[in-house]
């Protein structure tokens, strides 16, 4: 990827979303029954099934279907309905990991600044 022309925040590449109707009746249908399994759960929960080994067992199958069900509904959703985008990031240099300002690259007066680097040390953030 060249960076010529980028600058930070630019948006690099936008592709629209499908929006396809197979996907939003497919994500309803899922939808659906989402809720049913998750009414199925409370009813569990509340009738006490979770207090025999079987029952316990069924409440845990019932709840991972519940998120599988819902992993594939934002599956779809991210697929089908929200637009592929890249932006353009900006790379961090090496130096800015160590508090070194880009002014200092070349040489630094250490001796007449050691209290502005001390605060820059200890504060990285901190302004002349």
């Amino acid at each position: 990827m060249s960076s010529t022309g980028s600058t930070y925040g630019d948006i690099h590449r936008y592709e629209p979303a499908r929006e396809s109707t197979a996907a939003a009746i497919a994500i309803v249908l899922l939808t659906v029954v989402e809720v049913v399994f998750v009414g199925l759960f409370t009813y569990g929960l509340v009738g006490g099934w979770g207090y025999t080994a079987v029952g316990n067992m069924y409440l845990g199958f019932v709840l991972a279907i519940i998120f599988i069900d819902l992993a594939f509904i934002l599956l779809l959703y991210r697929k089908e309905f929200l637009p592929d985008v890249m932006v353009v990031k900006k790379r961090r240099r090496k130096w800015e990991d160590l508090y070194v300002r880009e002014d200092q690259l070349e040489d630094s007066d250490t001796m007449g600044k050691a209290w502005d680097q001390l605060k820059r040390a200890v504060y990285p953030y901190y302004k002349r």
